[in-house]
């Protein structure tokens, strides 16, 4: 049997999922699943570095144990992290993961050098402090013998590419999230490295496209798993591959990838970066095939993933989903605050923004969960109107792909409070899209258009009106 292997990892587990076309249907096999998180490490929230390749490796040797074979693999991570090397390509330093505090201030030392009107007229990426060109500028703050010390990077899934393969690449959707790369020429910006004072011999790596091939695995590494697939450049942002398997029907279509953050947006041919874009805070992203991925961040299924935590996980997302159904409460939160994007206790930052904002106090948990629930889909129904107003075009519907698109009842109110139809799936969009990849990239599928014909055949899509 002719298949493929995507390595999917997000920020709290990673999967690796076998997938093949029969009768002219994807279908797939999740073949290992491991646990994914930051914990604190000298004084910073890092990721396990060494954990990750390892996970990487025992997923590749379980797809073998299975019957699986891959003709290729794939790797997606989230963005804007990095790993630093030196000049024999050894990691120097930590990985530290995006949610720390270090970059606290570095935008406010950018723009002494370059305003952010001009950072984003030239990358189109919106401010956000845990940006790749904030993380870096605060790395050389605590560390400036790295300077010299570091030779290279690479963002993390072209690292855990480059453990299997001993070659590097940089892949354009995850370089163009870094605020880093010039939008147009789809390549580092000389004028932002040079106002963030970073080394241009960081940035001597080339930039490939989706579809780039890193050849076959590193003997070691061929001998460890047993064997031997070629190891295609993805689009390795998570979200460049989770919008590869939109089933979109028509090019009016929004987008939204659903998991640990709502991604929610369009694809456009062309970047976007006037000043209404710019105020707006929406960000231009690299796509396949080179689109834009035209969206805005919002803080997504991570505020629920942070409360299921915080009460020991007494409740499934489902039932807590139930539970904001039930309720009546009529207040909710401004899901793209940053105050939620890594708080000590995200029910009790809940509970002050509602108390900031004079609305009544929550009655009990489920007044809680409906505040976010209803939060979310007040942020997606002003995403897709501010969308429209900026790019000219009149969505049609909202096709929500990832783990969050399981979630009825923020479905049903989004499709209440924008108007639009809400197709909900496929589930693990982001590893299909993974996978599209390596399919058109073998010529087993032959363009992206085909490949959402296929998605919509093969996977389970629910409408909800």
């Amino acid at each position: 049997m002719r298949c493929f292997l995507a390595v999917d990892i997000g920020a709290s587990s990673g999967r690796h999922i076998a997938a093949w076309l029969e009768n002219g249907r994807v279908q797939t096999q999740e073949v290992y699943r491991f646990p994914n998180g930051a914990q604190m490490k000298n004084g910073h929230l890092c990721w396990d570095l060494e954990g990750l390749c390892n996970h990487v490796t025992t997923g590749l040797k379980e797809a073998k144990e299975k019957g699986f074979e891959p003709v290729s693999v794939g790797i997606d991570t989230w963005a804007v992290d990095f790993v630093l090397l030196d000049e024999k390509d050894q990691p120097v330093g930590d990985l530290v993961a995006y949610r720390d505090s270090r970059t606290q201030g570095m935008d406010a030392l950018l723009e002494k050098t370059l305003s952010f009107e001009k950072l984003y007229a030239i990358t189109g990426i919106a401010k956000q402090p845990f940006n790749t060109v904030y993380q870096m500028m605060a790395v050389l703050q605590e560390h400036p013998e790295y300077r010299e010390q570091v030779q290279d990077f690479l963002m993390v899934p072209e690292y855990l590419a480059y453990w299997l393969t001993g070659k590097k690449l940089h892949e354009w959707t995850n370089c163009s999230t870094t605020a880093l790369a010039d939008a147009k020429t789809k390549n580092w910006s000389p004028e932002v490295l040079a106002a963030a004072g970073l080394p241009e011999y960081w940035f001597r790596t080339p930039v490939a496209q989706p579809g780039a091939s890193l050849g076959k695995l590193r003997a070691s590494i061929r001998e460890e798993v047993g064997c031997n697939p070629e190891v295609i450049v993805t689009a390795t942002h998570d979200t460049g591959s989770a919008y590869i398997a939109v089933p979109a029907r028509d090019d009016h279509a929004a987008f939204l990838s659903s998991g640990t953050w709502s991604l929610l947006g369009t694809e456009l041919k062309e970047c976007c970066t006037g000043v209404d874009s710019c105020r707006a805070g929406f960000t231009n992203e690299g796509g396949y095939a080179q689109t834009t991925r035209y969206l805005k961040n919002i803080m997504g299924m991570w505020m629920l993933q942070c409360i299921r935590e915080e009460i020991g996980k007494q409740y499934t997302f489902a039932e807590m989903a139930e539970m904001a159904g039930r309720s009546d409460y009529p207040a909710w939160v401004n899901a793209t605050d940053n105050r939620f994007l890594a708080p000590e206790n995200m029910l009790e930052e809940v509970k002050a923004a509602l108390r900031e904002q004079g609305s009544p106090e929550p009655r009990d948990l489920s007044d809680l969960l409906r505040a976010v629930t209803v939060g979310l889909a007040v942020c997606y129904r002003d995403a897709i109107s501010e969308m429209s107003t900026i790019t000219g075009k009149a969505f049609t519907s909202l096709n929500i792909v990832g783990g969050g698109c399981q979630n009825e009842v923020l479905n049903r109110i989004t499709a209440e409070l924008t108007g639009l139809p809400v197709y909900a799936g496929p589930v693990e969009g982001t590893a299909i899209g993974n996978l599209i990849v390596q399919m058109i990239a073998s010529g087993d599928i032959a363009s992206l258009q085909e490949a959402r014909d296929i998605v919509k055949q093969s996977f389970d899509i629910k409408e909800v009106c």
